[in-house]
């Protein structure tokens, strides 16, 4: 699991769905957490985060820039590629899946989710980003 300081950046349009997530996060230990309401806002956060995001949350539809378009931004920063990147979303379409798979996503949580589905995606990111 990570580490329960791991800066989290918490993505989403609706302030509902931040909520929720950050009171998992926060249940399961988490203390860093940050948010943004879309892609652009988010990159903004991203790129003035001092020290750095370490893990990043992110809802798929969102105005301005969305979840798909922000993973994609962030993947192509050599500064941020590397940054764990789970997509919490309500596309659960194979298409979709594999779009944010092919662009570099580490994780994918379909909504609505339990605290036990994030736990379980969380344990299943850091795997993969530690071997």
């Amino acid at each position: 699991m990570f580490d329960l300081k791991t800066r989290i950046l918490v993505i989403d349009d609706m302030m509902t769905m931040r909520k929720i997530v950050n009171k998992n996060l926060k249940e399961l230990g988490f203390t860093d957490l940050q948010e943004a309401a879309d892609g652009n806002l988010a990159w903004a956060a991203l790129t003035a985060a001092n020290p750095p995001i370490q893990l990043i949350i992110s809802d798929w539809n969102m105005p301005n820039c969305s979840g798909l378009e922000l993973l994609k931004k962030v993947r192509a920063d050599a500064k941020y590629a590397k940054v764990p990147f789970i997509m919490l979303t309500a596309e659960a379409e194979a298409t979709q899946v594999k779009e944010a798979v092919i662009s570099g996503v580490t994780n994918y949580i379909i909504k609505p989710f339990t605290a036990d589905a994030l736990k379980q995606k969380l344990e299943q990111a850091h795997k993969k980003v530690t071997g």
